[in-house]
């Protein structure tokens, strides 16, 4: 059973949508995700998450991103991950509860499996890559992680939102 209220998560659904649109476009498009999306999605958590989460939740949250932000930098340093992947999946971190991790983890590795799998798929159609000739995800030999952390975080609103 998930934690968070599906009233919030509908609201959370709203406003976070758009951003990780962009951060996964970014990422597509650019390889990077600007710090300006991370820093969007930790003041939404700021904002808004007083009205959504209880108070000790609401708290907790701050927790999650800092831990987060601390192994998202291990695995830029020692990983070859993205910095900016660790940023947005610590900012992501706040709005998640911690008895949630067990079902957000396995939805975020496949939700990795899948957006490689398309992502490879895609770049070698000669339409796709016509139509996107500019992005550099295409030629990179990197994998654009934002893709996954934007669908996970999308999928695990919507999930929470509509299951009851």
């Amino acid at each position: 059973m998930l934690t968070l209220e599906p009233t919030a998560a509908i609201w959370l659904l709203i406003v976070t949508t758009p951003l990780c649109f962009l951060a996964a476009f970014n990422d597509l498009a650019r390889m990077k995700l600007p710090n300006a999306i991370a820093i969007a999605v930790v003041g939404l958590y700021i904002i808004i998450g007083p009205f959504l989460f209880s108070f000790d939740m609401y708290l907790w949250g701050f927790s999650h991103g800092a831990i987060m932000y601390f192994l998202g930098m291990f695995a830029f340093m020692f990983m070859g991950v993205g910095a900016g992947d660790g940023k947005f999946a610590a900012a992501m971190a706040m709005f998640i509860p911690a008895a949630d991790a067990r079902f957000v983890v396995p939805l975020f590795c496949a939700f990795v499996l899948g957006a490689f799998v398309t992502h490879r798929i895609f770049r070698a159609l000669p339409i796709v890559r016509r139509a996107t000739s500019d992005w550099v995800s295409w030629d990179d030999k990197k994998f654009p992680v934002g893709l996954a952390l934007a669908g996970t975080f999308v999928a695990y609103f919507g999930i929470v939102a509509f299951s009851s």
